[in-house]
Order: structure tokens, then sequence, then C-alpha cells
């Protein structure tokens, strides 16, 4: 592993300040570092070579908290295991407690926090070895996974430059809850709703979020529960501990006289970033919750895929994903609670 200075913030704003300070006299990337999970695995593998790391751990974003409109809103510095079992996550939001027991294993969970989940990279094996061509690592040194193994990577958002697909559970779950990011740097305070917090690879995928360098997730807000609706998170994988999605679901559905009201479905283990499959929804609005619309917005969600030799069986993977996801959520028995 290479050198690096390790500072320490006891508070938002001064971690934003050292960011600042370092920024200004080195080109090379400054990063936080909360629970460590996935910064310093990277750092081990030089993937990741900050000269300057900001310990963020004494800030005082922890909490769980109830805001005033209903909603909730949640310390970028919350444990994974603390925000899934929470009685308010397992009781208004059990689709984001699922994907969050779903994910990495409990020792994992209990150091892993929800920024840093937020922002977790990608899994891709060429991502990860420095001996082979990645444009996400190294830009403009080509894709191995291209012609080599992208099995488990995406089939929705990529592009000529990257294939790599969003390894984070919570994040699909945030997706279909809409949920927003709060962030604060040196320019101040800003709002960011989740579908526009990642970004797709295009032709710079070494960018994967709007984050400016230097600028700190403070916590992420929660709307307000739906009355009477059904939500589920599916998912499905090579094995049932501590693997990452071949294909997952995230689905909040209200169903009001017959008809479905309000659809909301997000995937995993399947786009570049978090899928948000607004496709999927527009054929659930006022739709009948039968297998047959099910099916019609599950074939929608994979209107525009793009697999490879080896990942093509995830177009049929995430439509029936999707469709057991929907129907689980509309189900007179599922998950459903008053705001």
């Amino acid at each position: 592993m290479h050198t690096f200075q390790m500072l320490r913030a006891q508070s938002p704003d001064e971690a934003v300040r050292l960011a600042a300070a370092a920024l200004e006299t080195t080109p090379q990337p400054i990063r936080f570092l909360a629970g460590g999970t996935t910064l310093v695995d990277l750092m081990k593998l030089d993937v990741e070579q900050p000269q300057q790391v900001i310990d963020i751990n004494r800030l005082p974003l922890n909490q769980i908290e109830q805001t005033a409109d209903g909603g909730l809103k949640i310390g970028a510095l919350v444990r994974n295991s603390d925000l899934a079992n929470h009685p308010l996550i397992v009781q208004r939001y059990p689709m984001l407690s699922q994907a969050l027991l779903s994910g990495a294993s409990a020792q994992l969970r209990n150091m892993a926090t929800t920024g840093g989940n937020l922002l977790q990279r990608t899994r891709c094996v060429y991502f990860r070895d420095t001996a082979t061509a990645c444009n996400k690592r190294q830009p403009g040194s080509g894709c191995a996974a291209q012609e080599g193994f992208h099995r488990n990577l995406a089939i929705l958002g990529t592009s000529e430059q990257c294939i790599a697909s969003n390894p984070s559970d919570m994040n699909v779950a945030l997706a279909a809850l809409e949920a927003i990011i709060h962030v604060q740097g040196a320019n101040g305070a800003r709002i960011v709703p989740i579908n526009e917090f990642h970004l797709l690879p295009g032709s710079t995928p070494q960018r994967e979020t709007v984050l400016a360098p230097g600028e700190l997730v403070t916590h992420v807000a929660l709307r307000p529960p739906l009355a009477n609706a059904g939500s589920t998170y599916l998912k499905l994988r090579d094995r049932a501990s501590y693997e990452f999605a071949l294909a997952s679901a995230a689905v909040q559905l209200s169903v009001d006289g017959g008809r479905i009201s309000r659809a909301r479905v997000a995937l995993g283990g399947v786009g570049a970033k978090p899928w948000r499959s607004f496709e999927a929804e527009a054929v659930l609005q006022d739709a009948a919750p039968t297998v047959d619309v099910f099916a019609r917005a599950a074939a929608e969600a994979v209107r525009d895929a793009r697999p490879l030799r080896d990942n093509v069986f995830k177009v049929d993977l995430i439509q029936r994903c999707l469709v057991q996801a929907l129907r689980t959520a509309a189900a007179p028995d599922a998950n459903k609670r008053s705001a």
C-alpha cells in the first residue's frame, strides 16, 4: 500500500475545510474514511491511491431522525446493521431493511455506513486488477471486460467505455424510495435526488457520481411512507449469502379499486447505476395488478438492454425477478403500512 497522510475531522465543516485545503496542494484524490469496507480494500489493491485520507468517524452524523413531514433523516455514518434493524425502517420502509440485510455479511454491515454504501464502487474484476485495462480506473486504457469476464456486469446504461455494474443493494431500494442525498462542500450545501446522484459511464466512466472533489455526503432523506403501499426487495444471486446480485428488484405499489395508483420500480445487478425503470412504471400506472401486466412492464424495463456474450441471460433473469417482486408487492398480505 502506498503512503498517505491521515487527517481527522470533528465536524462536517472541518472535514470540508480539510478537503479543500488538501486539494489546493495536491492533484491526487482526497478521500473520506468512514467504515473503510470499500476504501481500505481498494487502497490495498492500489486501485485507490489518495494522498490524504480524512477520518470522519467523529462527525455527528450517526443518527436516524424523524422529520417534520413524517419522513426520515439518515446520517451518513449510520451503520448498515443499525439502519436495517431500526424500528422505523422495519415498520415504514421494509424494502430498505430487506435490501440491507441481503448485502455482504453481518460483520461488514456492522462497519459499512450509509454514505459509504451510497458510494460503493463496482466489483468488476478488471477494475480491481491494476494489471488489466480499465477505463474507470485508468481513463483511456480500454475495457478488458468487453471481451473478458462480464457475466456479472451491466446490461443497462453501459457504454463502449465501460460495462461495470453498480454493486449496492441499498442503492436500489433508495432509488425506488426516491431518496434525497444531502451534500456539503466548499461552496455550501446542496441536495441531489438519488436518480441524479449516480452517473452513467458514457465517455467518462471514472466519474461515478455528481460529487465534486472534496464534497461530503452528510445524510439521506426519505419521503414519508405511502399509505396502503406494498413493497419488497428481491435479490437473485449465485449463492444465498455474501454474494452480489445478478439481478434484483425493489418495488413499491399502491393498489386502489383494483388499479395500480402508484408504482416505483428500481433494478439492481443489471445497471451501470442503480436503475430506476420509468418504462416499467409507465406500464403499471393505472393498470390492473395482473401477471400479464407485470410481464409487459418487465419486458419494457429491458427494452434498451445491451447484453454481451456471457450476460445475455440477465435479460430474462431480471424480467422474472421483477415479475415476482411485483406479485409479492401487490399481494393482499404485502407489508402495507399507513403513513
